[in-house]
């Protein structure tokens, strides 16, 4: 079953879920209006439907290959790779003096579900290009915008982050990889990096690695980190590509799926060391290289909300065909799978999930767009505090929900779900990633509890409770049958949530620590819901009661574990105190 974009949900999602509708006509999101955003997403959504999507089942059955140090995409990527930088994808939300379209994040978000929808695989290489170039203009000296910014925005080149090495994972103060200054303004790079992705490939002339190293004496552990950036080939003065810098791919892994990605072994300096040129300050390279990340965060959670939208389009169009057992609606002994209950609970599932995921990672936009074109400083400043919140939210429940969609994708379609010929598979196998890199779904539910929970004294977690009280009181004065009890049972999540927080803010480390990742669910659960009733809401004065009723599936079969959620974080730390030997007992 081929992916449509879904526009229209995207389009409806924005304006009145993330309120970009309202910032439009207040004059917050700039020069945008609703034809622009309009026509700009309907593009976009043509571009993944006809160009992009055919290349995912070709890129999970062919893969990428090495050969003598150079790694060759498989059939069709190039070329696509080529319209989509042609038309200037690659620069939605860049300035335009360096080629960009100046678009706010809530045209961007739209752009990047779209790619991973059509193909997760394609989709990852402009996405590190996208945070290289907000690494660069944040950080990067003049002449280092001058000479690759251009290059990067309109795709000619493409972009990747070094930060893992062999002995450190998540762990970066454990980075061995060495920089020395040569007297002239440029460093040698020698180290070995794994897990980069789209570090070699054929589908642009050059590739800029933004790369961690230490500097000789640089400080222990992370405060003696630096950022580098190494270009594949050396630029000249005249922009005009030069000699082969000393870095290669020495290996590709072999994944479980996104087998179209590269995801490369890199060797910096096997000879006199790899070209490379400061970014940002010395020893402040993690600084530098968290533009990157929070960047890709948010792309990520939308790899799994993209990967849950084509996932659950396949499975309703398998249900709608497959024809099993004796349906109690129809009575008939060959019935479509959809008349079974048990399979609309799967479908609705599916549905109600993807576009809660993709309400938070819309808000998340939002509040980044807040964060610069806020009416004041007071109001930049909460935007800046909510972005900050939301965005573990946005990357860790989005790509939960893709790998959760995903697994019951294939559960729809029963044992054909697990024969690769459907597809359903592939989705399963490339969802499974996203919740590990860019930062582990633990360490975004950590980040969640000790260092976003404390945001402004708590006010921006207050902020965020008092916002659903007011959406779950507009539910209940609508007292429309489509919401049934959505209200009450909203508020009750809503309670929960507030009784976790008030917990968390005052509980020593290691029971907050304990309760983080069932925090992030019980949060995510939570404002998800909020989402779906505010898309019901002006699905009501729309005509359209479709929307109400997914918001109360969602509250009455997904958010009745928020209760449960609450006191499970209350619990605290002690029931792990015994765990060396429950384990090896286990053993």
């Amino acid at each position: 079953m081929s992916f449509r974009a879904p526009v229209a949900d995207i389009l409806f999602s924005l304006r009145h879920v993330a309120g970009a509708g309202e910032a439009m006509a207040a004059g917050r999101l700039g020069d945008l209006d609703d034809d622009t955003l309009t026509q700009v997403v309907g593009e976009a959504g043509r571009f993944a439907t006809d160009l992009i999507a055919p290349l995912n089942r070709i890129g999970d059955q062919q893969g990428a290959k090495l050969e003598n140090g150079r790694v060759f995409m498989p059939k069709g990527f190039g070329e696509v790779y080529k319209q989509w930088a042609e038309a200037g994808w690659g620069g939605v939300t860049a300035p335009a003096e360096v080629g960009g379209m100046a678009l706010p994040h809530v045209v961007d978000v739209a752009c990047t579900e779209f790619w991973a929808g059509a193909s997760m695989a394609f989709s990852l290489c402009p996405v590190l290009s996208e945070g290289a170039v907000r690494a660069l203009l944040l950080t990067g000296s003049d002449a280092l915008k001058a000479t690759y910014l251009k290059k990067l925005v309109s795709g000619e080149w493409t972009g990747t982050m070094n930060l893992t090495e062999p002995q450190a994972g998540s762990d970066l103060s454990a980075i061995r990889t060495r920089a020395e200054p040569e007297g002239d303004g440029t460093y040698r790079i020698k180290g070995q990096k794994i897990f980069i992705t789209y570090g070699e490939h054929d589908m642009a002339e050059n590739i800029l690695h933004l790369v961690l190293a230490r500097l000789p004496n640089a400080p222990e552990g992370v405060k003696g980190i630096s950022l580098f950036l190494a270009p594949k080939f050396l630029v000249d003065a005249n922009g005009k590509l030069g000699a082969r810098n000393d870095l290669r791919c020495v290996g590709l892994e072999h994944k479980l799926g996104i087998h179209a990605s590269p995801t490369c072994v890199m060797a910096y300096g096997e000879n006199e060391g790899a070209t490379a040129w400061l970014v940002g300050e010395e020893n402040r390279g993690l600084a530098a290289m968290f533009i990157m990340m929070n960047s890709a965060r948010l792309a990520t959670g939308l790899q799994g909300v993209g990967v849950a939208e084509r996932a659950t389009q396949q499975a309703l169009a398998f249900a709608k065909e497959r024809k099993q057992g004796r349906s109690a609606k129809s009575g008939t002994a060959s019935a479509p799978i959809l008349d079974h209950a048990d399979v609309q609970r799967m479908l609705l599932t599916m549905r109600a999930l993807t576009h809660a995921a993709r309400g938070i990672c819309h808000l998340t936009a939002m509040a980044l767009d807040e964060a610069h074109g806020g009416a004041d400083a007071t109001a930049r400043a909460q935007g800046a505090d909510r972005a900050a919140l939301l965005t573990p939210l946005a990357k860790a429940f989005s790509s939960d929900v893709g790998d959760e969609v995903a697994s019951l994708g294939v559960q729809v379609h029963g044992g054909m779900g697990y024969i690769e010929e459907t597809g359903a598979a592939q989705h399963m196998r490339d969802a499974r990633i996203v919740a590990i890199y860019e930062g582990t779904n633990g360490i975004q539910a950590i980040d969640l509890v000790t260092r976003k929970l404390p945001l402004a004294g708590g006010e921006t977690v207050k902020r965020e409770i008092a916002m659903m009280r007011a959406v779950a009181a507009e539910v209940a004065a609508a007292a429309a049958p489509a919401f049934g009890p959505a209200a009450s049972r909203l508020s009750a999540a809503i309670d929960a949530l507030e009784r976790a927080s008030h917990y968390l803010a005052k509980a020593p480390q290691n029971d907050a620590l304990a309760g983080a990742t069932a925090y992030l669910r019980l949060f995510s659960l939570t404002l998800g819901g909020t989402c779906l009733a505010k898309a019901g809401l002006a699905g009501l004065k729309q005509g359209d009661p479709a929307r109400a009723a997914l918001a109360r599936f969602f509250c009455e079969k997904l958010l009745a574990v928020a209760p449960g959620l609450a006191d499970s974080i209350e619990a605290g730390g002690d029931s792990l105190t015994p765990y060396e030997s429950i384990l090896a007992q286990a053993s």
